[in-house]
Order: structure tokens, then C-alpha cells, then sequence
């Protein structure tokens, strides 16, 4: 069982990350701005989390650091799942930096080991088959292209950050990713994008969080994004 703190976790990908996570057996606790939404009372825990299968429900922002911290605390894997939604993609890189700092902050003076961090990525920044990134596309819509830089922008950060000093992992969805069937079956790449043999790159939010877990138990990826796709 991993102990995982999860931001996010009422998303589209963070609600499918949470079920995945539960059915696994693994220990969740789900940071939430407004811990009601999923039956807890953010007074740093969830009257449903004594029932199996239950997360820990707390209040937290991964947009502060501090919360950050308390959150992560005693965790082994903090999991952001943070999306901007309708509002300003820029706060990705923000979140991705906040998430970074706060996870920082712990591992010194004899504390325990830092947990690992997973963050859930974009497509945009993926080499297509012809050579072109997916964010070079024709027709991509401007609010569409602004969250592709935004993720590429939050994944450049990480990459300045020595995975000895905080072990992360950024997993980049196929091009097209939606709610769907969970298969349990995906194919993986780096930073080339999976496409299958008709050239469509797509994968379930279902399977998405398959393929998250999975990462979760192997740590196959360590200072790396990777992605994925049927």
C-alpha cells in the first residue's frame, strides 16, 4: 500500500485517479479546496475515510506551498492533477512551482524522506510522426494553445529540478483524452506521441489514470516525462 496525496482530486483525471488509486488498495488522501465535494469537513479529515476504500478528505491548495507541505507530509507520492479550467493557464507553471517548493521543504533536519512527485501533463509539447510538436498543428484554437504552452512552460520547470532532490515524474496524455472505457491497456512512449495504426493518438481518462497508478507502483520514470496512448 502507498500512502498518496492527491490535489485535484475532484477532476475530470483527478476523480478517475482517486477511484483507480482506492480499488488498488493504496491509502489516498484527496487535498481539496472545498473538502464538502467529497463528504469531508477539512478539519484534516473525512468521516468516510474509515470505510475501505474511503479517501481521507482535507483542505489544501497546491497553489500554496505551505499547504503543500502539510499536505505531502508523511506522504510517499503527492500526485498534482491540477487544471486551470476556464481560468489562467499560466497558474500551471505556478502550481507546478508551488508543488515543487512545498515538497522541498521537507526531507531536512532529519525528517523523513521527501515523497515522490507525479504531475499530469500535456500533449502539446509531443513530437508528432512527421517531426513537428503537436502545439505546430494547424487550426489549434488560441484558449487551446495558451494551456499547450502553459503545460510545456510547467514541464520545462521540472526539468531544472535535480530528481535527487525532489523525484518527479510528469505523464503527458495522448492528443485527444476523454472520459471512456477503462481497458487497462496502453501503449507507452517519452517524448514522441503514441498514435496507433489508423495515426490517432487517444486515450481514456480512465485508462489515463491506469497508466498514473501504474507509475505510482513501478517509478519507472524518474526525472522524465512520459506519455502514453492506445
Amino acid at each position: 500500500m502507498t500512502r498518496i496525496a492527491l490535489f485535484g482530486a475532484t477532476g475530470t483525471i483527478g476523480s478517475r485517479v482517486l477511484r483507480e488509486a482506492l480499488g488498488r488498495g493504496h491509502q489516498v488522501t484527496a487535498v481539496v479546496r472545498d473538502p464538502a465535494r467529497l463528504g469531508g469537513d477539512g478539519a484534516g479529515g473525512s468521516g468516510a475515510a474509515g470505510r475501505a476504500g474511503a479517501p481521507v478528505v482535507v483542505r489544501g491548495n497546491v497553489l500554496d506551498p505551505a499547504s503543500v507541505t502539510q499536505a505531502a507530509a508523511g506522504q510517499d507520492v503527492v500526485v498534482s492533477a491540477f487544471g486551470p479550467g476556464p481560468g489562467d493557464p499560466t497558474t500551471l507553471l505556478s502550481a507546478v512551482k508551488s508543488l515543487i517548493g512545498g515538497v522541498q521543504a521537507l526531507g531536512i533536519d532529519g525528517a523523513p524522506p521527501r515523497p515522490r512527485v507525479i504531475t499530469v501533463g500535456g500533449a502539446g509539447s509531443l513530437r508528432t510522426p512527421g517531426g513537428p510538436l503537436v502545439w505546430d498543428g494547424a487550426g489549434i484554437p488560441e484558449p487551446v494553445l495558451a494551456v499547450m504552452h502553459a503545460h510545456g512552460e510547467a514541464l520545462d520547470f521540472l526539468r531544472t529540478v535535480p530528481v535527487d532532490e525532489v523525484h518527479w515524474t510528469n505523464l503527458s496524455p495522448a492528443a485527444l483524452i476523454e472520459p471512456g472505457e477503462r481497458t487497462g491497456t496502453y501503449r507507452l512512449g517519452l517524448d514522441d506521441l503514441v498514435v496507433d495504426e489508423d495515426g490517432r493518438s487517444r486515450i481514456s481518462t480512465e485508462d489515463y489514470a491506469v497508466a498514473l497508478v501504474d507509475e505510482i507502483e513501478r517509478d519507472a520514470h524518474a526525472g522524465r516525462r512520459f506519455t502514453i496512448g492506445y
